[in-house]
């Protein structure tokens, strides 16, 4: 199967290096040097993974990025000659899955690239013989990469998928940062611990789950995080055990 990545970026010439670079490893690109038109590419064919810059005319990479959020989860990795970790933060915050600095080596992004897709592209697959399980009003179905809360679809990225299905496996476990680190790859995480709690706090938006009353993900105060419910699996509602 083709890996479809799209460019967003206002560099020409950078453009033109990465498509002949990332043809190499059988990508098929789209490149943009404008975010509207990048966004017209986006909507016409929704690619494996977009590449994205921040710094962008008309348009910086956070709305870019906002704005692909509200329409899709498809795996983002931000380009910025900006390393400063509020940009990092920010960009994580709004749904970007990793993050590169300028400059840096083609091969580096195409490890980044391949990284964030293993982590989208089948996580618990192999390791798991349980498809579906529910823990309270949520459901996950682990194959098909869906979350569902009281019947509605919830639209999480990779890496919230990644961190919730990590939770729900070790269900009652107390995650510190620093093993959910160990376990969640792509990202630089040295440069910005941060970006743990901010992957967990926005699953918990998106689980409507009120931190002050937990019902999925409670914090252990200067110990990490516990998921709450005990998932039973869907195909076989006797289990006690989960994936």
């Amino acid at each position: 199967m083709s890996t479809n990545v799209l460019i967003i970026d206002d560099d020409r010439r950078l453009n033109e290096l990465l498509t002949e670079y990332l043809t190499q490893f059988k990508m098929i690109v789209r490149t943009a040097e404008h975010p509207d038109d990048g966004l017209a590419l986006f909507r016409q064919q929704v690619p494996s993974l977009i590449i994205l810059d921040l710094m962008l005319p008309d348009k910086d990479g956070f709305v870019v990025c906002r704005e692909i959020r509200k329409e899709s989860a498809v795996p983002i990795i931000m380009l910025t000659a900006r390393g400063d970790l509020p940009d990092r933060v920010a960009g994580l915050e709004l749904g970007a899955d990793d993050y590169l600095s300028k400059p840096f080596e083609p091969r580096e992004l195409v490890a980044r690239i391949q990284s964030v897709l293993r982590r989208g592209g089948g996580l618990s697959e192999a390791s798991s013989p349980v498809e579906q399980v529910q823990a309270d009003e949520l459901r996950v179905d682990v194959r098909k990469r869906t979350v569902s809360l009281k019947g509605e679809l919830v639209d999480l990225t990779t890496m919230e998928f990644e961190i919730l299905t990590l939770f729900i496996k070790n269900a009652g476990v107390v995650l510190s940062r620093d093993e959910i680190m160990d376990r969640i790859r792509g990202v630089d995480w040295d440069a910005y611990n941060r970006s743990i709690d901010v992957g967990v706090s926005r699953l918990r938006q998106k689980l409507q789950d009120d931190p002050k009353r937990p019902r999925y993900i409670k914090t252990i105060w200067g110990a990490g995080y516990q998921f709450l419910p005990m998932p039973v699996s869907v195909n076989d509602e006797s289990s006690d055990g989960l994936i």
